[in-house]
């Protein structure tokens, strides 16, 4: 380890941690002081905040469009889908310069004001007459009414807010997940076993978010006012971002590495120009000739551990093999490093994984456009006193990851832990399929429960709490799969690829907004149109139990096709098929060491 390289009888070495993450001064960071549990709550608080603030804006934005901006409901639908799509997209752009430039900590610092920014302007709008069109006595969607559309500049300054909220979540959501995960130290068996810990308990952070953001802000919407409603998540965020920069003292960092994309490039064209030379790579994956990498103990990759070679992707090799002693250690585009191609094939080989669960993501778009269309025209009454407003409908699913996480986290994972032997219960992968797994019977249930509404003697009176299977299913799913992600694209991700890697899950996300976007529009053209189709205007003659049973379909082939990627899956480690963890994959790597001469 590197600390008993630093000196031999100093015991203070030992409460070092052995990754390079350094305290707000810049030195080695101490166990005793930083990270763990006592950093983590400060993260988990400005999370909560944000995504409370993301969710009271998102499943109100469309009646917001609608009835305060006169749009009509197909573009106020789809301007609302492109806006979520762009927001999760965008976490590329904040993960390449949280990796490259910034550091993690500072991204997430300057996107939340940016963020808190969006959200003055947008309660701004929603409270200033003059930033929006004139009230009724119009009545939006009304046949015969016309209403006065926003004026170009009013639009203007609400798509502005919109993107700057679009933009700091961007910056934020590839960060946080992965500098609460920097708090704890991979080579310590204790600090590891916490920090699968945290995933769960940063996934049950992000539902209580949602939970309060569809509950408690939509009710201050509907009895206090857009202004009110967009307003106490603005103070929320505001706050949150003093919460979070005043846990400062207690954080790990680790240093910016710079570009991930330049690195990939320069494997490549190095690799392209060795190959149009003639150099030759082994079958058995090792080169022919002696393949470069530094003498020192650290890589070239400033703040990045060395990575050792694998056989995978044996073409990329190429891009190490020295061809002329004069590139060494000039010229990347021309020879790189055994630790920089690995680097290169870390993230190649997580691209089928990454591929293949963009399905459920098309399924988890379908959550906050049909499920709540369904829940808008159906008996929403609890008791004789209470109606429940139509945008807490996903409260359901909200609750149930909620309850599973807890549950999980404390029964379910001890006791598979006790078959498999794995810390985790099963590896991330298994857990990823599992969900996907349940995603197929959430849509058998969605299409047997509209067929049941649809053929009552009368749909609108049949209670919404026919839905309640549906969301909890694809709350269950989501569990699975969200956290599984969270850990599996963490886990295989390198010291310089952490925030794209988590970026790269999310962005499944927005690309599941747009395709569950053109899909709808597929289906509404090949079905006959808003009028005949099985999409209409009107959901009580539309054939909403079809469209179910398409994207049910889709989840069953998505899913075989997930376990072939599952199964040919080679990790780090090159095992098949399986993710390990990688204070196990230390812990060999140095009792190897101790055997080998």
């Amino acid at each position: 380890m590197e600390v008993e390289a630093a000196g031999g009888g100093d015991d203070m070495t030992k409460y070092l941690v052995s990754n390079g993450s350094v305290d707000i001064r810049g030195r080695p960071a101490d166990k005793r002081k930083t990270g763990g549990w006592k950093a983590s709550p400060f993260i988990i608080v400005n999370e909560v905040a944000e995504r409370m603030a993301f969710y009271a804006i998102a499943v109100n934005m469309v009646t917001y469009l609608v009835r305060e901006m006169h749009q009509s409901l197909p573009d106020a639908a789809t301007h609302t889908t492109d806006w979520i799509g762009a927001a999760f997209v965008l976490t590329i752009l904040g993960a390449f310069l949280a990796d490259a430039y910034l550091g993690r900590f500072l991204t997430i610092v300057i996107f939340s004001c940016i963020y808190a920014v969006g959200m003055i302007l947008l309660t701004l709008s929603a409270s200033i007459d003059s930033l929006r069109p004139p009230p009724p006595p119009c009545v939006p969607g009304l046949p015969g009414s016309v209403c006065k559309p926003a004026t170009s500049k009013q639009t203007a300054f609400l798509y502005t807010a919109l993107a700057l909220i679009a933009l700091g979540t961007g910056g934020i959501k590839p960060c946080v997940s992965s500098f609460g995960a920097d708090q704890f130290d991979e080579a310590d068996k204790n600090e590891a076993h916490k920090k699968y810990s945290f995933f769960n308990w940063f996934f049950f952070a992000i539902n209580m978010g949602v939970l309060l953001g569809i509950t408690l802000m939509v009710f201050v919407e509907e009895r206090m006012g857009w202004g009110w409603g967009f307003g106490v998540p603005t103070a929320s965020t505001v706050v949150s971002v003093l919460v979070l920069v005043a846990g400062a003292p207690f954080y790990r960092f680790q240093r910016p590495v710079g570009s991930a994309f330049t690195r990939f490039a320069q494997v490549m064209v190095a690799a392209c120009r060795n190959h149009a030379k003639g150099v030759v790579v082994a079958s058995g994956g090792v080169s022919e000739e002696e393949l470069y990498e530094v003498k020192t103990k650290e890589s070239d990759i400033v703040g990045a551990q060395k990575l050792p070679h694998t056989s995978q992707y044996r073409f990329l090799d190429k891009a190490a093999v020295v061809t002329d002693t004069k590139d060494i250690g000039t010229n990347r585009w021309r020879l790189c490093t055994v630790t920089q191609v690995e680097e290169f094939k870390c993230f190649v080989r997580v691209l089928p994984v990454w591929a293949s669960t963009i399905a459920l993501s098309i399924s988890f778009a379908q959550l906050s456009t049909f499920f709540i269309s369904q829940a808008t025209i159906m008996d929403r009454k609890l008791g004789s006193h209470f109606e429940i407003p139509t945008g807490s409908v996903s409260v359901f699913g909200a609750i149930n990851a909620l309850l599973l996480v807890p549950i999980y986290e404390g029964f379910v994972v001890p006791f598979l832990r006790r078959f498999t032997g794995h810390r985790r219960g099963i590896t991330s992968l298994q857990r990823m399929g599992v969900g996907l797994f349940i995603s197929i019977f959430a849509f058998i249930s969605a299409a047997v429960i509209e067929k049941k509404r649809r053929d009552h003697a009368d749909p609108t009176s049949m209670s919404v709490f026919w839905l309640l299977p549906q969301y909890f299913l694809m709350g269950s799913a989501e569990v699975f799969t969200y956290v599984g992600q969270l850990e599996f694209f963490y886990d295989e991700a390198t010291d310089g690829t952490r925030s794209l890697s988590s970026a790269m899950f999310l962005s499944e996300i927005g690309i599941g907004s747009w395709l569950s976007t053109a899909f709808v529009k597929i289906v509404e053209r090949t079905t006959g149109g808003v009028e005949k189709g099985w999409l209409r205007n009107n959901l009580n003659q539309s054939r909403l139990d079809y469209f179910y049973w398409v994207l049910c379909g889709i989840n069953v082939v998505n899913f075989f096709g997930y376990l072939v990627v599952a199964r040919l899956y080679r990790g780090k480690d090159e095992s098949y098929g399986t993710v390990m963890d990688a204070v196990v994959i230390k812990d060999e790597a140095d009792e190897k060491s101790k055997v080998e001469p």
